[in-house]
């Protein structure tokens, strides 16, 4: 039978905006740190004390991790890097010491880890090789177990919650070839039966992690509207088995050599109408609500590999003598330590914050999973960079090159390679801002919306202007004055209260800054990229800066404080250059340049290239119409 593939979406900026904004969560009803530092009120009591782990929940993840421990020391992430695939031996080992089910309930046959001890179990197993920890927390984060755990039907948990928890490892479907992170043009598509007992799916899905061995699969589709339901896009638990599912190709990236990364096409798939998770149109709000717990596995890896580059850049720096003496003591390189240093406790303080805040409840850490994600992969990499720098050409030279000829294998230039992903996975950096940054105006759009809105018709406008005039002649004389200008503020946190009081002063100006924004561009604001990255990076900082502070009072060593201390006077000095950068740019020359590039007008400067990348045809293949291919080859674990 000839496939019938369904085509990408077509539709406009308008309706995109219109699916984007109906998946989130639009209700604020638990406190958040994060959106309140957003809004100029820095509320230190949400996040000081710091949360801890409950003795029973320190227990087990302590039992937890000195059984994983043991599994990973027999483990050569080297191996891996050199075969690019992961040994299933070391998929059983993981199977067989609770990897795949650490955060499913122990009454579905999981560990039932904490945010907090999950967070340390991925630190531990993507040390062994990172293509490990993308299996684990692939599998974990997004795939089956987290979306059925939270929406699921009791029946639901109990098909597939032990399944994973045993070692079937699970992938999540949502990327396709022309869709990236414009959700409003999902093609695959999901028809209901006559009889409305199950789904037909149909599509074809990129990127597709751990879905070259998954066993089960989370496949978002679109539902198309009819009597029984409303459709829209809708989330479902497919088995990676059923007939019309094809694995066409294994991916090779520049880094995660181990990574089981692939193209799933579906073919009139027939899955369950019981396999649907929540109802018909609920698959986009379900992503987000999975996610944001979810992405705090990429910090985790991050900081994981931070730590590391810590360790390699300290010995090395020691040991290595140039002129004299160890290049660490010359200020060039002393530099890079302290960046390395402060950076990576800074990154463990805004992991282990956000992970406790999500274990508490109490609190809605959706803007601090996505600051932490954003944050985290960003400075990652450049921990990683300067280790390379300082390394010199062993930083660049492989492991195995190194290993060959006597040296100590480091594989530096593999941990760069290695880390680069996670500016893009999981929303990239460039839609993290925006997502990041819809949150944070979201008082704003409430309160002067239609004011703004230039489809609102002028009476709907002169209502919205009184509502909007109540909103900020109650805000704005808040931002006025606040703790950060009194010397006596925060004093028990010692040499460190400096640094809150600048965070509550930043705060408010960065309140005043958003609304500067708002006055000035209006609804233009939106298009403003720039300057709203700009105000989400000095929220980034600032959310750092605090959590490093709390961190280090936390802890008893006196060392913490010292590291939270230069992180703080490192992270202060960017969020000046941040502020300054609002008003003062480059954006609209850049954007006029951009526009003339795409139009073509700069292409005589390209002439002398040579391009060697095969073929001449689009960028973007069209999903495919012939029969399908030759299905991969599943391995068998």
């Amino acid at each position: 039978m000839t496939s019938t593939q369904p085509r990408t979406q077509h539709v406009d900026e308008r309706e995109a905006r219109r699916v984007a904004e109906a998946a989130r969560e639009t209700r604020w009803e638990k406190p958040s740190f994060a959106k309140e530092l957003y809004l100029g009120r820095f509320r230190l009591d949400l996040i000081h004390p710091h949360p801890s782990q409950s003795p029973e929940d320190e227990a087990a993840t302590t039992r937890f991790l000195a059984r994983l421990r043991g599994v990973c020391d027999e483990l050569d992430g080297a191996v891996i890097e050199r075969e690019a695939r992961i040994p299933d031996e070391y998929i059983k080992a993981m199977a067989r010491a609770g990897v795949f089910g650490m955060k499913i309930p122990r009454e579905y046959g999981g560990a039932g880890l904490t945010q907090v001890g999950y967070n340390r179990a991925l630190m531990l197993v993507g040390g062994v090789h990172p293509s490990i920890g993308a299996l684990v927390s692939a599998h974990q984060s997004i795939g089956v177990p987290e979306p059925v755990k939270l929406f699921g039907t009791e029946e639901q948990k109990r098909a597939f919650l032990p399944r994973c928890a045993a070692g079937a490892i699970s992938a999540f479907l949502l990327t396709e070839p022309d869709v990236g992170s414009d959700p409003a043009r999902l093609a695959a598509e999901a028809v209901p039966t006559d009889d409305g007992a199950a789904y037909e799916l149909s599509g074809t899905k990129l990127w597709t992690t751990n879905g070259v061995i998954a066993e089960l699969l989370v496949v978002m589709a679109r539902v198309p509207a009819h009597d029984g339901g409303k459709g829209g896009v809708t989330a479902f638990v497919v088995e990676a088995d059923a007939p019309g599912i094809t694995v066409e190709h294994r991916n090779a990236f520049m880094g995660l050599k181990g990574i089981e990364n692939g193209v799933t096409r579906l073919d009139h798939v027939r899955v369950p109408a019981a396999n649907r998770i929540g109802r018909e149109g609920d698959g986009l709000k379900i992503a987000l609500t999975t996610l944001n717990t979810g992405r705090l596995s990429i910090p985790a890896l991050c900081t994981a590999a931070s730590k590391w580059c810590l360790k390699i850049a300290r010995e090395w720096s020691a040991e290595r003598v140039q002129w004299g003496r160890p290049v660490g003591r010359h200020a060039a390189v002393a530099h890079k330590l302290s960046y390395i240093a402060a950076t990576s406790f800074a990154q463990e303080a805004v992991l282990d914050l956000s992970a406790h805040l999500a274990d508490d409840g109490r609190r809605d850490i959706r803007i601090e999973a996505a600051l932490a994600k954003l944050w985290c992969s960003e400075t990652s990499w450049l921990v990683a960079d300067e280790l390379v720098q300082i390394r010199g050409g062993r930083g660049y030279e492989t492991a195995d090159s190194l290993r060959a000829r006597g040296e100590r294998a480091v594989p530096a230039e593999q941990i760069l390679r290695d880390l680069r992903i996670n500016r893009i996975f999981e929303g990239s950096t460039e839609i993290m801002h925006l997502l990041i940054a819809r949150e944070a105006v979201d008082a704003h759009l409430q309160a002067a919306g239609d004011v703004i809105d230039p489809e609102v018709a002028l009476s709907g406008k002169a209502k919205a202007a009184v509502k909007a005039t109540g909103f900020y002649a109650k805000w704005l004389p808040q931002l006025v004055t606040g703790a950060g200008q009194l010397p006596t503020s925060y004093q028990d946190f010692g040499v460190l209260a400096p640094h809150l009081r600048y965070v509550e002063r930043a705060s408010r100006r960065l309140a005043r800054s958003t609304f500067y924004g708002m006055a000035r561009w209006q609804g233009g604001l939106e298009k403003k990229q720039g300057f709203l990255a700009r105000i989400v990076d000095i929220g980034a900082e600032l959310f750092a800066i605090a959590a490093s502070c709390v961190r280090a009072r936390m802890l008893p060593d006196s060392g913490a404080v010292q590291l939270a201390d230069v992180f703080s006077r490192q992270a202060r000095l960017r969020v000046e250059r941040l502020f300054d950068a609002l008003w003062h740019n480059t954006d609209g020359p850049d954007e006029a340049l951009a526009k003339a590039v795409l139009a073509g007008e700069h292409t005589w400067f390209e002439a002398d290239v040579l391009d060697q990348s095969e073929g001449t045809g689009p960028w973007i293949a069209a999903p495919p119409t012939g029969p399908p291919a030759e299905n991969l080859a599943r391995r068998t674990l």
